[in-house]
């Protein structure tokens, strides 16, 4: 399948990737690629899950350990800059979901494949001339982390790559699912976390600014910073929109906040308990942080929204922006009959 995938993923590149860079910044609207090979080196799957309970039975759902670790060449200019850039070997891993939808009763007894990761994946990339490319106007102040998290996020749920196999499939509803519920993180406090900051070349230990990062998906939300203080309170509340239950996962990182390079206090992965709950912090020697996590289900009619109101008005107050009652999804199909402008037409003659 590799060659194909190869095809493929070019043609992504080229009528995705492309259109969505040039749109991005004016300064690069002469962007493009001039080569893109992906090499002969084909993906690895090291693992499969396949779901069989609590999914649609016109639907097949399959979580992939994915692997790839490609000698590459992907070459692109922006013309208006003489600027040239590349890649030359790509690392990825992580864990991708493939939904195959609707089942059909004819070849190819598929409708289409939905492809995304679940958390943002282990990429690594190579770059040759990412001077050249960071000197360019808009550009200047990115850096290879930043871009690197771009890249990843774009790949991470609710962004999917959805490939119809038959022409008679809802394209729009796959591509833009009804979201499954709403995560309520209630963000509350730490309690015994490592003091990171040091006086007099590190012989005093000091305490820590702590802040923490919360992710599902590519929704990403940071807290406040707590200054000198090792047992925080931030009583905060974020909420987040959940594709894919189970699958999608709750990921919270707490950081010492400093001048040059924030330190790491702790992480939490896999955390699906929904109630009032103390986690001893991963991968650091003390620490523990206090969550409270609402699970809401989306209702189709608005029977019951009187009595939602009512419970979050008693909260209104844990949120800067306020809790949310109702969830609106607007999906913009089309357009027609449009002015037609002249702008570009008058700058080019003239």
């Amino acid at each position: 399948m590799w060659p194909f995938i190869c095809q493929f993923i070019e043609k992504l590149f080229r009528e995705t990737i492309e259109p969505a860079v040039r749109g991005a910044n004016n300064h690069l609207s002469t962007f493009s690629f001039t080569k893109i090979d992906i090499g002969h080196q084909p993906l690895r799957i090291n693992g499969v899950k396949v779901y069989t309970e609590n999914v649609d039975k016109r639907q097949i759902i399959l979580d992939l350990q994915i692997s790839f670790v490609g000698n590459c060449e992907i070459d692109l200019e922006i013309k208006r800059y003489f600027c040239r850039a590349g890649v030359k070997s790509i690392q990825i891993h992580g864990t991708m979901r493939v939904i195959l939808e609707p089942l059909i009763g004819d070849m190819p007894l598929i409708g289409a494949l939905s492809l995304f990761f679940l958390r943002k994946p282990l990429l690594e990339i190579n770059w040759t001339g990412l001077t050249n490319l960071l000197d360019v106007p808009g550009l200047n102040g990115l850096s290879d982390t930043i871009i690197l998290d771009i890249i990843s996020n774009y790949l991470v749920l609710p962004n999917r790559i959805t490939v119809p196999l038959v022409s008679e499939v809802q394209i729009a509803q796959l591509r833009f699912p009804i979201p499954k519920g709403v995560l309520r993180i209630h963000f509350i406090e730490a309690q015994d976390l490592e003091g990171k900051d040091t006086y007099l070349k590190g012989i005093v230990k000091g305490k820590s600014d702590p802040y923490g990062i919360i992710r599902v998906g590519n929704q990403i939300f940071q807290s406040k910073v707590i200054k000198e203080n090792l047992n925080p309170k931030w009583n905060e509340v974020y909420e987040a929109l959940v594709y894919e239950h189970p699958g999608q996962e709750l990921e919270i990182e707490l950081f010492d906040e400093d001048p040059d390079k924030d330190d790491f206090l702790g992480r939490l992965c896999h955390i699906t308990l929904l109630n009032f709950q103390w986690f001893t912090l991963d991968e650091v020697s003390k620490g523990k942080l206090h969550l409270k996590l609402e699970w809401l289900t989306l209702m189709p009619t608005a029977d019951n929204l009187d009595k939602v109101l009512t419970s979050i008005r008693a909260d209104k107050d844990q949120a800067n922006d306020g809790l949310s009652s109702a969830l609106l999804i607007l999906y913009l199909d089309s357009a027609r009959n449009l002015p037609v402008s002249y702008i570009f037409m008058d700058a080019l003659w003239s």
